[in-house]
């Protein structure tokens, strides 16, 4: 199945899709991963990217376009996907009908405080990719894997939340109604238990 997962920031898209993944044994495309190691690895695509995702702003389509569309070409991809991150844009929808067939679009749900609620408290490492909470952190400040320093992303910050959130609403929102035309849209609760939400996702998947 090719299947995209839609959602504002911290709606838990890359979660519930890891796991999707790992039922289905498809691979995850997410575009913010790519980026983001673009941009540790100061590509002249990243470097551009980055002054985007700092302002809370989205990439350019040209860019994002460009990376997924080599993505959806490589080996693993024969056998289905699940696309995180990608579209973000109803041009970008359309873009993409042009390049691949999508199966079904899972939409999960959250409202705006709890999302704020949860980015803003996120802590990464930059050294393992491992990702905290600080209501979990019970005062730490390192990596419990690796023992670096855990840093809270400028993407992450309250004010750029805020930004990102104005964002997806204009922007991304208006692909519900795009998804839902075509008959491919599945909507999930995704402000509950992490496991009820995934058997809610792979139920919908399997009919």
């Amino acid at each position: 199945m090719n299947i995209i997962f839609l959602g504002p920031p911290g709606a838990g898209k890359g979660t519930q899709a890891q796991r999707i993944c790992a039922a289905l044994n498809i691979p995850q495309i997410s575009t913010g991963d790519m980026l983001r190691r673009a941009i540790a690895d100061q590509t002249p695509t990243g470097l551009k990217a980055k002054a985007y995702m700092d302002a809370g702003g989205l990439v350019p389509d040209d860019v994002i376009i460009d990376i997924v569309k080599e993505r959806l070409q490589a080996p693993d991809c024969a056998g289905g996907y699940i696309l995180d991150g990608f579209p973000r844009t109803v041009p970008q929808a359309e873009a993409l009908e042009g390049i691949a067939t999508i199966d079904k679009v899972v939409e999960l749900d959250v409202a705006d405080e709890k999302l704020i609620q949860r980015i803003s408290g996120r802590r990464v490492c930059l050294k393992c990719g491992a990702t905290y909470h600080v209501s979990l952190l019970n005062g730490a400040t390192t990596c419990a894997n690796c023992g670096e320093p855990l840093i809270q992303r400028e993407d992450d910050k309250a004010e750029t939340v805020l930004n990102r959130l104005k964002s997806y609403h204009s922007k991304t929102a208006p692909l519900v109604d795009f998804y839902q035309a075509r008959g491919k849209l599945v909507k999930i609760d995704g402000a509950g238990d992490m496991d009820a939400i995934f058997a809610a996702i792979l139920k919908e998947l399997q009919a």
